[in-house]
């Protein structure tokens, strides 16, 4: 996370960044740091008067995944974020499993990807042992946590329900290229 103070008195002036990076697993410590990244830099426009002063956030992306509950709470902040500050989402290298739904949470228009960027698509995955009562209310929880995730990405991109879930039943990695991601609507330009 890139975070710049201004300048001391009569120091040189500094870029003014507005810049996040993820650029690791999605975990409950990144994830929160990131949140509390984007909720300062929102704050900081909120002082803004005037419209043009109002400035993007910009968020690089690179990641294998991780938790879906932090993932869901990254992007439940972004929604909120991007009806007052545009967030300029940026994916490089890889954009993998719950990284998708966040390269795709980025502000309409403004969401990047690198022309070598490999994004990956696959169904929810969990590793449960106990009791048969146990496992079974694991096995719920599961699936509606990919409804959910399903229901954010078509809420998010070009694809529907039934293309999601045609691609999460193959039971296998799905990967895309930049140029795919832009046509399932996941990103909307290549860089």
């Amino acid at each position: 996370i890139v975070l710049v103070a201004p300048a001391a008195l009569g120091a040189a002036p500094e870029p003014d960044l507005r810049t996040i990076g993820m650029f690791c697993d999605i975990s409950e410590e990144k994830i929160a740091e990131v949140i509390y990244a984007m909720l300062y830099l929102n704050e900081s426009n909120k002082i803004e008067k005037k419209a043009e002063n109002k400035r993007p956030i910009d968020f690089y992306l690179s990641t294998y995944g991780g938790s879906a509950d932090d993932m869901f709470a990254l992007y439940d902040i972004m929604r909120t974020i991007r009806s007052e500050t545009e967030i300029h989402t940026l994916g490089l290298g890889k954009v993998m499993s719950a990284g998708v739904l966040l390269l795709a949470a980025g502000t309409k228009g403004k969401r990047r990807i690198a022309k070598n960027c490999r994004v990956m698509i696959h169904s929810v995955a969990a590793g449960n042992h106990g009791n048969l009562q146990d496992l079974t209310n694991e096995l719920e929880a599961i699936s509606d946590l990919q409804k959910m995730y399903i229901n954010c990405l078509v809420a998010e991109t070009n694809m529907s329900k039934s293309d999601i879930k045609e691609m999460l039943d193959r039971n296998v990695n799905v990967y895309l290229s930049a140029e795919e991601a832009v046509k399932f609507g996941i990103a909307d330009i290549i860089v």
